[in-house]
């Protein structure tokens, strides 16, 4: 029997599209991966891809090659667009450990020649001086609450602290601020990714898929070769953005909804399902015959079953797989920062809408704590006004001046596994209080509607109002 290897092929050594042709050839040669790589070349395997991935369409050979790409000053609004993908993995500059300096805002190049462009400039440094000013009064509210630990210094106490107090602080930043993220990803996904920028509505996103390109070009040549703007994508675009308008007419929400969180869709037969389902895996029976077993158990017998399904669950376990058999619709509107934390969750779908100034702003308690509550309104409208005057010729480039605090809307469909991992993630005592309220209201409306399965996530002994009490002032 021939012996076990486990071995790199390291990008060190071979380019990523050499890597993916001998991955690529393992189907159909009996040789070692290390054998067929040794007999690759760079002009060789451009030739593989350009005939089998381009020619055939055999799209899935160029998983194999990844990259690594650093974006840096981009604005936080194009962020969304760079990791609206699925399969990649991404890291972010964070608001929540970070600072942001007076000047860290991108200034559109739609605005270049525009009438508003003063009055736009002028309007995120207010957001941005606000933000800098606000920083101390609201460190001393959290370290006067927070007992200092015994030969702690005071350097060691801000950075225990530092979330807490700039937590609140990045409410006031707006959608051009400038971060950086870092990104790994296949060049198949990397080509859907380049076409999407290269569609969007932006300038700053097309022009961002550009250097995306370019840079790609570098490492994967003919993976990316072809990858150009979608008249679909941007026409589509354009045609709904017209209908919605026409849809709306004259009926425009001007305000908060006193409903944030609205369970609009579910399936009243999900717990049978996901039982039915684990029976089906380990049995042998048709779906069908496991599932009308399970409708015809008895209380006592039903709640037997979940309790072998996740009563194991440990800490830092991901049920089984069969929780994905059923699944729930949100309609759901929360602050812009919240969303920053929210959109991580890319096994979701998710439909977001426009950043808006319409939907009202949410004003966290210890910025009225601190004394800073008029200052910190009186931003946010200062950029609400702005923004009123930019959606009128450009609701995407009013975009930018959005701050952080105010409401977006988001529809969101998941299953009962990303359920448990969203709301056991975003619950837990470390994350930011505008996410937890929203985790701890979704496993409320769980628990609601399939009590059964939903008991049994791990989440911290408060509920949403009490996180909304304690944390929020409007």
């Amino acid at each position: 029997m021939p012996a076990r290897r486990i071995y790199l092929l390291s990008p060190k050594e071979l380019s990523p599209e050499t890597i993916a042709v001998a991955f690529a050839k393992t189907s159909r040669s009996p040789e070692s991966f290390s054998e067929i790589a040794s007999g690759l070349t760079d002009e060789k395997s451009a030739k593989f891809h350009e005939k089998w991935v381009v020619g055939y369409g055999h799209a899935s050979v160029a998983e194999h090659a990844v990259l690594h790409i650093a974006f840096e000053n981009v604005s936080r609004l194009a962020i969304e667009s760079i990791e609206s993908n699925r399969l990649a993995s991404y890291t972010e500059k964070s608001t929540r450990y970070q600072k942001w300096a007076p000047d860290d805002f991108l200034i559109p190049s739609e605005l270049e020649e525009h009438a508003l462009r003063a009055e736009y400039i002028a309007v995120c440094r207010l957001l941005f001086k606000t933000y800098a000013d606000s920083l101390e009064p609201v460190r001393n509210v959290v370290i006067g609450r927070t007992p200092r630990r015994e030969s702690e210094t005071a350097e060691a106490l801000d950075r225990r602290v530092r979330s807490q107090y700039v937590d609140v602080c990045r409410f006031l930043l707006p959608a051009a601020s400038l971060a950086n993220v870092g990104m790994t990803i296949n060049a198949r996904a990397l080509e859907h990714t380049i076409r999407k920028l290269l569609s969007h509505e932006l300038a700053e996103v097309r022009d961002i898929g550009a250097q995306v390109k370019a840079v790609a070009r570098d490492e994967v040549p003919t993976l990316v070769k072809y990858a150009d703007a979608v008249p679909y994508l941007s026409e589509t675009e354009m045609e709904f953005d017209r209908l919605a308008r026409d849809a709306e007419g004259s009926h425009r929400v001007e305000h908060m909804p006193a409903e944030w969180c609205k369970l609009v869709d579910f399936d009243p037969d999900g717990e049978n399902k996901v039982l039915a389902a684990a029976l089906y895996r380990f049995g042998n029976k048709a779906f069908g015959d496991a599932l009308d077993h399970v409708r015809g158990l008895g209380p006592d017998e039903r709640t037997g079953l979940a309790e072998s399904l996740l009563g194991r669950l440990g800490e830092h376990d991901s049920p089984l797989r069969e929780l994905e058999y059923t699944g729930y619709t949100f309609d759901l509107v929360m602050d812009q920062g919240a969303y920053a934390e929210f959109k991580r969750h890319r096994m979701m779908t998710q439909t977001a809408q426009r950043l808006t100034a319409r939907l009202g702003y949410s004003v966290p308690r210890l910025m009225v704590d601190a004394g800073f509550g008029r200052a910190y309104e009186a931003a946010l409208k200062a950029a609400s006004e702005l923004y009123g005057k930019l959606e009128s010729s450009s609701p995407s480039v009013a975009q930018y001046v959005v701050p952080n605090g105010f409401h977006r809307r988001v529809l969101a469909r998941f299953n009962l596994r990303e359920a448990y991992a969203f709301c056991q993630l975003r619950a837990a005592p470390n994350a930011h209080f505008s996410i937890r309220r929203i985790a701890q209201r979704i496993s409320k409306e769980l628990t609601r509607v399939h009590p059964l399965l939903a008991r049994y996530m791990r989440l911290p002994d408060e509920t949403w109002q009490g996180v909304e009490a304690r944390h929020f002032a409007a």
